[in-house]
C-alpha cells in the first residue's frame, strides 16, 4: 500500500507504530473485533447524522409550542399559585437571553427554555386576569338577578348561564359573577333577557377521585363560580342597564341557532334532529344517552365535537364549489387568480361556522389551522405542514392556556399531528409507485381513497388512544371499522347537505336538504349501534396516573415531529408508557368527598360499596376507573356489606374490616374491630382504628387508600399544602395531616392498627 493511501487515522493514532493490532479476524478476550468496532463507529456516525438532520434549519419551530405547552403543564402541576411578577420576570429574562444567543450554538436550548418559561407565565397571567369568586359551601335559597348569556337544550332539562348583577343570600359571604343553572325542559329564558329568580347553588363539582377530571378547574376558567337549579318561577324584567355588545352578539347567535334547530325539526326528530343540530350549531346535549354512549364506544364520538374534520369539510366544499363556479365564467380563470378567491370564500365560511358552533377549543384550533392553510393558498405557500399545526397550537395556547389540560385539545392535536405526519411522510412513500399498473388499477377502483381513509382513521385512532384511556378509561377496538363504514357517508352526504340546507334556509327551500341529511345520519346511527354491540366493543382501561400519560405524549410527539429514523424512538417510549399504565396499582379503598360512599376491594378483587347516599355519577366514575363493567345499580356492589342502623362494614382482601359509622356508639364499637373507620363523628382518643372524619374530607376531598402492610397510604384530591384558585385550601389545616387521622391505641399493643400515612405523589 502506498504511503498516505487509505482512510486517515484518527487523532489518537498519531505516532503509532505501523501495523494492525489486534490482527484482523482476532480479538482479545472480552474486547471487540475490528469489525465490531467499525460497525459501532458507523452506527454512532449515522446517529450523529440523524441528530444533525433533526437540528437543521426549519426544524425548531414545531418544538416551540411543545416547550410552551410543557411550561403550561408545569403551571397546573404546582401546588400553590405562582407569583405573577416572578413568572413574568423569568420569562422576560429567558426570552432576552435567547435573543442574545441567536448566533450561539446554545440558541436552540435557549429558545426552548424561554418557551417553557413563557408558557408558565402565560398560564399564570391568564389565571390572574380572570380571577373570580368560587362558591365553597351550598346556598339553599339565593335570590339572583342578571342577564342570560347562554342557553343549552338538553335531553331531560335545560340550563343557562346567568351573569349575576345582584345576589341576596342568607350568608352574604361571596359575590359570584356567573352561575350555571338547570331548569325544567322548555322553560329556560331567552339569551339576552334580564331575569330575577330564586335558586339553590352548589360549589363546583370536585374530582370524584384523585387524578380524575377536575370540573371545578373547568368552571373557573369558564368564569363560573357555582352551579345549581332554579326554585320556582323565573321573572323576566326590564334591565336596569345595558347588557353590552357582547350580550347582543350572544343573543343574535343564539336566535340563529334556535332558528336552524326549528327548521331542522320540521323534517327530523329524535336523535336525527339532535345530531343534525350538533353538527351545525355545536349543541349536542339533546342526544339520548344510549346513542351518545354508542357513538363513543364505537369510536365515532369525534363526529359530535366540531373540530378539524368538520372545519375541513366546510372549507373544502366551499373552496371547490366557488372555484368550480368561477371557472364557468369565460375568461375569468385565465385573467384572475380564482383559486385565491375561492380560498377567501372558504375562509369566510369557516369563520361563520366557528361563530355558529360556539367556538369551543377544538373548533378554535381547527379554525386557526384551516385559516393558516387557506392564507397559505392565497399567498402561494405550501399549506399542510407541521409549521401550520405549530402556529395553530401556539394561537390556542396563548389565548386559552387552560385548553392544554382539556381532553378535546389533547385528542384533537394528537390526531392532527398524526395526520400531518402521515401526509408529509407516509403518503408519499406509500404511493411512490403510483405509476405501476397494479397501483393504477387500484386507484381507478377507488382503492387509493379507501386506503387513505383507512390509514387516516388508524393513525388518528392510535394517536388519541392514550388520552381516551386516561380521561374516559376506555379504548375503541373497532374504531377503524366504524370510521370506514360511516365517515364516507358523513363526508359526502351529511355535511354537504347540512351546508346546502343553511344556504337554502333564507329562501325556504331547505326542507329537502334536512331530509337528505337525515338519511346519512340514520346510516351513521345504524353503524354506531352495530359496532357498539360487537363482542369486546367496550375496551375498558383501569385508571393510571399522569406519568404514563406524559410518557405517551412524548412518544406521540417524537413520532410526529421527527423526520429521520429517530422517530421510532417514540414507539419505544409509547411501549414504555403502555407498560407503565398497565402496571399502575389500583386503590384498595375509595372514599367520596362527603364520606357518604365508600368502596372497598374485597377478596374477589372487585369493589364493594357502602352507600349512605345515592350518587350514580360518582359510582359510575369509580367503576369506569376500575375497568369494572358493572353499573351503579348492580346488586353485586353490595355483596359482603353488612349494614344496620349504626352504619356499615365490609372486609378487605386481607380480612380486616372497614366501617362507615353513623352513630357515636357505632364508632366506639368499631374502634375495637375495624382497621379503618369513616365517620362524621368524633372518635374516642383511645380508638385503636385509623379514622377518617368529616374534617379531613372537608379539607382534602375524595381519598384513595392502599394497604401498605398493616397501615394505609393515602392520596387526596387536595393534598396537604394544595391551594389553587379553583380549589382553595380550607382554613384550619394542621401542620401534620397524618396526626388528624391517626388514632393510636392507649396500650400500644402489638395488635393495634397502625396509623394512616400520606402519599403526596400519585406515581
Amino acid at each position: 500500500m502506498a504511503v498516505g493511501s487509505g482512510p486517515p487515522h484518527p487523532p489518537w493514532m498519531a505516532g503509532a507504530v505501523a501495523g494492525v493490532w489486534p490482527p484482523r479476524g482476532a480479538a482479545q478476550a472480552g474486547g471487540f473485533a475490528p469489525s465490531d468496532f467499525d460497525v459501532w463507529t458507523a452506527f454512532v456516525e449515522r446517529l450523529r447524522g440523524w441528530v444533525r438532520a433533526e437540528a437543521g434549519a426549519g426544524r425548531l419551530l414545531p418544538w416551540v409550542p411543545v416547550a410552551f405547552g410543557a411550561g403550561i403543564a408545569l403551571y397546573f402541576a404546582a401546588e400553590r399559585e405562582p407569583a405573577l411578577w416572578l413568572s413574568l420576570a423569568v420569562a422576560g429574562a429567558l426570552c432576552a437571553a435567547a435573543f442574545q444567543a441567536r448566533r450561539s450554538r446554545f440558541f436552540v436550548a435557549a429558545v426552548l427554555a424561554a418557551a417553557v418559561a413563557a408558557g408558565f407565565a402565560c398560564a399564570t397571567f391568564r389565571t390572574a386576569r380572570i380571577a373570580h369568586g368560587m362558591l365553597a359551601r351550598p346556598l339553599y335559597s339565593v335570590v339572583l338577578a342578571g342577564f342570560v348569556e347562554t342557553r343549552d337544550i338538553r335531553e331531560r332539562t335545560d340550563r343557562f348561564v346567568l351573569r349575576v348583577t345582584a345576589m341576596q343570600s342568607p350568608r352574604d359571604e361571596i359575590r359570584l359573577e356567573r352561575v350555571r343553572l338547570s331548569v325544567k325542559k322548555g322553560t329556560a329564558p331567552d339569551v339576552g333577557s334580564f331575569v330575577n329568580l330564586k335558586a339553590r347553588l352548589m360549589p363546583p363539582l370536585a374530582p370524584s377521585r384523585p387524578g380524575s377530571y377536575d370540573f371545578a378547574r373547568d368552571m373557573f376558567f369558564q368564569g363560573l363560580g357555582a352551579s345549581g337549579f332554579v326554585m320556582g318561577a323565573i321573572r323576566t324584567e326590564a334591565p336596569p342597564q345595558s347588557g353590552g355588545l357582547a350580550l347582543r352578539y350572544a343573543a343574535f347567535m343564539q336566535n340563529l341557532r334556535d332558528a336552524i334547530d326549528a327548521r331542522i325539526r320540521t323534517r327530523l326528530d329524535g336523535d336525527e334532529r339532535a345530531i343534525a343540530t350538533a353538527l351545525l350549531t355545536g349543541r349536542r346535549d339533546a342526544i339520548t344517552t344510549p346513542v351518545n354512549d354508542a357513538m363513543f364506544i364505537s369510536g365515532l364520538g369525534h363526529v359530535l365535537s366540531i373540530s378539524g374534520y368538520h372545519m375541513a369539510v366546510v372549507a373544502g366544499v366551499v373552496f371547490f364549489a366557488v372555484r368550480a363556479l368561477l371557472a364557468l365564467i369565460p375568461g375569468l380563470s385565465l385573467r384572475q387568480a380564482i383559486k385565491k378567491w375561492a380560498a377567501a370564500a372558504a375562509l369566510f365560511a369557516a369563520a361563520f361556522y366557528l361563530l355558529l358552533s360556539g367556538a369551543e377549543v377544538a373548533t378554535q384550533r381547527s379554525f386557526y389551522m384551516t385559516a393558516v392553510v387557506l392564507i397559505a393558498v392565497m399567498v402561494d405557500r405550501r399549506a399542510i405542514t407541521l409549521r401550520t399545526l405549530a402556529l395553530a397550537a401556539m394561537i390556542v395556547l396563548v389565548i386559552a392556556p387552560e385548553a392544554l389540560v382539556h381532553p378535546s385539545f389533547q385528542m384533537s392535536f394528537a390526531a392532527t399531528l398524526g395526520l400531518v405526519a402521515l401526509v408529509q411522510v407516509g403518503m408519499p412513500r406509500l404511493f411512490a409507485a403510483s405509476d405501476s399498473s397494479v397501483a393504477t388499477k387500484l386507484a381507478l377502483w377507488g382503492g387509493r381513497e379507501a386506503m387513505t381513509l383507512m390509514l387516516a382513521s388508524l393513525v388518528a385512532g392510535l394517536a388519541t388512544t392514550p388520552y381516551a384511556a386516561f380521561h374516559f378509561h376506555r379504548v375503541t377496538p373497532y374504531g377503524l371499522l366504524a370510521n370506514l363504514a360511516a365517515m364516507p357517508v358523513v363526508s359526502v352526504l351529511v355535511m354537504p347537505a347540512g351546508m346546502l340546507g343553511l344556504l337554502a334556509m333564507p329562501f325556504g327551500f331547505d326542507g329537502f336538504f334536512w331530509w337528505l341529511m337525515g338519511i346519512g345520519i340514520d346510516w351513521m346511527i345504524v353503524v354506531t349501534k352495530w359496532v357498539a354491540a360487537l363482542p369486546g366493543a367496550i375496551g375498558r382501561m383501569a385508571a393510571f396516573g399522569t406519568g404514563p400519560l406524559i410518557a405517551a405524549s412524548v412518544g406521540v410527539v417524537l413520532m410526529g415531529l421527527l423526520r429521520t429514523p429517530l422517530r421510532w424512538s417514540g414507539a419505544l417510549v409509547l411501549a414504555f408508557a403502555l407498560a407503565w399504565a398497565l402496571a399502575a396499582p389500583q386503590p384498595d379503598i375509595l372514599i367520596s368527598g362527603d364520606g357518604h360512599n365508600v368502596a372497598v376491594r374485597g377478596r374477589d378483587g372487585r369493589l364493594h360499596l357502602m352507600r349512605m347516599a345515592k350518587d350514580a355519577f360518582l359510582v359510575k366514575e369509580w367503576l369506569a376507573s376500575d375497568a369494572d363493567a358493572r353499573v351503579p345499580d348492580d346488586a353485586t356492589l353490595a355483596e359482603g356489606v353488612s349494614c344496620d342502623d349504626g352504619g356499615c362494614a365490609v372486609a378487605m382482601a386481607d380480612g380486616r374490616f372497614v366501617s362507615a359509622a353513623l352513630r357515636p356508639e357505632a364508632v366506639a364499637d368499631d374502634c375495637e374491630r375495624a382497621a379503618l373507620i369513616v365517620t362524621a363523628r368524633t372518635a374516642p382518643r383511645d380508638c385503636a382504628a385509623s379514622v377518617i372524619d368529616r374534617d379531613r374530607l372537608r379539607r382534602q376531598g375524595a381519598l384513595m387508600l392502599w394497604r401498605n402492610g398493616d397501615a394505609f397510604a393515602v392520596q387526596a384530591v387536595r393534598p396537604r399544602g394544595f391551594d389553587r384558585p379553583w380549589s382553595p385550601a380550607v382554613p384550619g389545616e394542621g401542620s401534620d395531616e397524618s396526626v388528624l387521622v391517626s388514632r393510636p391505641p392507649a396500650t400500644g399493643g402489638k395488635d393495634a392498627t397502625p396509623p394512616v400515612t400520606d402519599l403526596q405523589g400519585d406515581e
